[in-house]
């Protein structure tokens, strides 16, 4: 090829060796959503409406904040997971994933991120609280039953499908330290209204979906802009002061009306949103099996999967080959290790150990270490050459005589 190797190509990818890799860039500005993708979310394609995705994330996120409460978490984990949360549902749809399991893998991956870890018995515990605290039931601990392994089972395996989905870039720039950077900036940092009220706005607007449209910088500056025009309070307008920090007016403005709206918005019932959902799962499900039926679909895809991949289509038995697994070919090899030649079960050392201890063995001769046994065969002239040297050691000396 005309590249070299290892060059960059914009918009194809890296050619490496000759062959072309497409490449992949994460950074921060590539988790903001485009804007054509935020009126076509996989939920809507689904069927649900705006308004009932818009409280669900909205309840959701409600309870996340509660639970995070509960567990002792700060305020920037409990951020963490609002986003991770809102950043999921823009990949999949609330029909085909249960919203409740994913915000408890949400906030359970969120106390792993900020090192504040908790676990999931005690987010279950704290979720089937609010649980009974909202439908007014009355309140009792969790039971430990298959019902309770199932759900942390769901949990575990929801949490992994987050990062699957997230491709494992789960970073997330907070402002909390941006506005008070801003604040200081624009010499209000000694007004405490201005500052808590900023900063509440800015925790509100973890139920929309603001953070996931705008960078942390503009979401802050919308923040004081919202604070100061409800607390009459004059900021510089010559230039506006907004542009010193790369912000424009209509996303400020964009910014303040979506947090505004939560206010003026009438939440329904978490029961009956999540009964809305179960219907939309139903019709559904009834159109797959329409379908499927029909032979306009495979038989491995199914509109409402769980959390774990879907399992690949089958051959035909007469085509199938049994291929045993490692495991059974080790078990097998043990096995045989046990069993001798003529049959006889094997026994293992300890027992042969024992075993050896109860029959008596033949004493054996002691032998010296430093001289060894002389062969069979070498007996006879091993013999003779020790009597000639017995005898010339007893032969008188002539030379002494004289």
């Amino acid at each position: 090829m005309a590249a070299a190797a290892g060059a960059l190509l914009p918009g194809d990818g890296i050619v490496i060796a000759g062959k072309l890799y497409s490449g992949v860039a994460l950074t921060l500005d590539t988790c903001l959503l485009p804007h054509e993708r935020v009126h076509c979310s996989p939920s809507r394609a689904h069927g649900l409406s705006a308004r009932t995705e818009e409280q669900l994330r909205n309840r959701m996120c409600e309870m996340i904040q509660s639970a995070g409460i509960l567990l002792g978490l700060p305020q920037v984990a409990m951020a963490t997971a609002q986003i991770l949360f809102h950043r999921f549902f823009y990949c999949k749809s609330f029909v085909r994933y249960c919203a409740e399991t994913v915000a408890m893998a949400c906030l359970q991956l969120a106390s792993k991120i900020e090192e504040e870890p908790r676990r999931v018995r005690d987010v279950l515990n704290v979720f089937h609280h609010l649980r009974d605290a909202a439908g007014d039931r009355c309140r009792g601990p969790m039971l430990l039953d298959d019902s309770y392994v199932s759900r942390k089972s769901d949990v575990i395996k929801a949490e992994r499908r987050v990062l699957k989905e997230l491709g494992f870039c789960v970073h997330v720039r907070h402002p909390h330290k941006v506005i008070v950077m801003y604040l200081q900036v624009l010499e209000c940092e000694k007004n405490t209204r201005l500052l808590q009220l900023s900063w509440n706005y800015m925790n509100d607007s973890l139920r929309t979906d603001v953070f996931l449209r705008f960078s942390a910088e503009t979401v802050a500056c919308a923040c004081i802009f919202l604070s100061a025009r409800v607390l009459q309070i004059p900021l510089p307008d010559r230039p506006p002061w907004f542009l010193l920090f790369g912000a424009s007016e209509e996303d400020l403005k964009e910014i303040s009306g979506c947090v505004v709206r939560l206010y003026t918005l009438q939440c329904e019932s978490l029961a009956a949103l999540l009964q809305t959902v179960e219907e939309m799962r139903s019709v559904l499900d009834a159109q797959y099996n329409s379908s499927k039926h029909a032979g306009l679909v495979s038989g491995t895809e199914t509109p409402t999967d769980g959390f774990s991949p879907a399992s690949k289509a089958a051959s035909p038995a007469e085509n199938q080959k049994n291929h045993d697994s490692p495991l059974s070919r080790l078990a097998l090899k043990n096995a045989c290790r046990k069993i001798t030649r003529d049959g006889r079960k094997r026994l293992s050392r300890s027992d042969e150990r024992r075993c050896d201890r109860c029959v008596p063995s033949p004493p054996r001769r002691r032998r010296s270490r430093s001289v060894s046994s002389p062969s069979p065969g070498h007996t006879h002239s091993h013999r003779q050459r020790r009597s000639e040297r017995e005898r010339a050691r007893r032969k008188p000396n002539s030379t002494h005589r004289r």
